[in-house]
C-alpha cells in the first residue's frame, strides 16, 4: 500500500513539474509555430553540450583533413547561411544574438544539421548527390535551423528524461542539479544520432520554409528537395531523411506551406 502511493506522488510530483515547464520556444510566424513543448533540460545545459560536441566534431574532421576544404562550397553555404540567419528574429529575436557557426565537412553523407545555439555543419554529399541550387541549399540549411529555432533536441531530451527519470532527477534537472556532467553529450545523441519525430520534422520544414521565403529563396525550391531525397533514396534513404522519408504526404504538405509563404518571397524580392 505504501508503495503504491509513493508511487502515485511521484507520478503527481513529475506531471505537475511537467506542467510547471512547458513553452513555446520560438513566435508563429506565418506559419504558425507556436506549439506547447516540455522542456525539462535547461537551455543552458543544452548549449554547453552543444559547444562541446561541436568542437569535437570540428576537430576530427580538422584531423582527418576533411573541414572546409572546399572553398567554392564554403562560400556558398556560408553565404545562404548569413541570409538565413538574418530572418531568424521573426521566431525569435535572441536568435540574432547566439554564437553562429557554420562549417562544411568534405565527405560522402547526404546530410547537414544544426546543433543548439546556432552550431551549423553541412556535408559536402549532400550539395553534390542532390545537385542542390542555392534556394535548395537555403531549403536544407533553413529546415535544420528551425530545429535548433525551436529547440526540438531540448524537447526531445526532456521527454526522455520525464519517461525513464524518477522524480528526483527531474528536480535536479529543473534545479540545474548535478546533471551538467551526464548532459555533456545530449546535443550530440539528439541532433545528429537520434531521428527527430515526425511532428518536429514537419515543424522544421513549415519554419524552414518561411525562413527561405524571407531571405528572398523560392519556397517552391523546398518541395524540389524532398522530391530530389525521394528520388535519391535507396532502401534505406539518404540520412538526413533519417525514419521521416519524403514521401508524397510531406510533399503535398510543403505545398501548402508554399501557399502562405510565397507573398513574403514576393516581398523579399522587391
Amino acid at each position: 500500500m505504501k508503495k503504491n502511493i509513493k508511487a502515485l506522488l511521484a507520478s503527481l510530483a513529475i506531471i505537475t513539474l511537467a506542467g510547471c515547464a512547458t513553452t513555446s520556444t520560438t513566435s508563429a510566424g506565418a506559419v504558425d509555430a507556436d506549439r506547447s513543448q516540455l522542456m525539462l533540460i535547461s537551455e543552458e545545459q543544452m548549449e554547453e553540450s552543444a559547444k562541446q560536441s561541436y568542437s569535437e566534431v570540428l576537430a576530427e574532421a580538422k584531423k582527418a583533413g576533411t573541414l572546409n576544404t572546399n572553398a567554392s562550397y564554403n562560400t556558398r553555404v556560408a553565404n545562404v547561411a548569413k541570409k538565413l540567419i538574418a530572418q531568424t528574429g521573426t521566431f525569435r529575436e535572441d536568435a540574432l544574438k547566439w554564437d553562429w557557426q557554420v562549417n562544411v565537412i568534405t565527405e560522402d553523407t547526404v546530410n547537414a544539421w544544426c546543433m543548439p545555439g546556432g552550431k551549423i555543419v553541412v556535408y559536402t554529399g549532400i550539395i553534390k548527390s542532390l545537385d542542390l541550387t542555392d534556394a535548395q541549399l537555403a531549403a536544407v540549411m533553413g529546415h535544420e535551423i528551425a530545429h535548433a529555432l525551436r529547440e526540438h533536441s531540448r524537447e526531445q531530451a526532456s521527454r526522455e528524461v520525464l519517461k525513464s527519470a524518477g522524480v528526483s532527477t527531474v528536480s535536479q534537472l529543473l534545479g540545474l542539479g548535478d546533471l551538467g556532467a551526464s548532459a555533456l553529450n545530449l546535443a550530440a545523441q539528439y541532433t545528429v544520432t537520434l531521428p527527430f519525430s515526425r511532428s518536429h520534422e514537419t515543424e522544421a520544414d513549415h519554419i524552414g520554409t518561411e525562413l527561405m521565403a524571407r531571405a528572398g529563396y523560392d519556397p517552391n525550391e523546398a518541395v524540389t528537395v524532398w522530391e530530389k531525397m525521394s528520388a535519391l533514396g535507396s532502401s534505406s534513404g539518404p540520412e538526413i531523411m533519417s525514419t521521416h522519408p519524403s514521401n508524397q504526404s510531406r510533399i503535398t504538405d510543403l505545398k501548402e506551406i508554399v501557399t502562405k509563404v510565397y507573398p513574403l518571397y514576393q516581398a523579399a524580392k522587391k
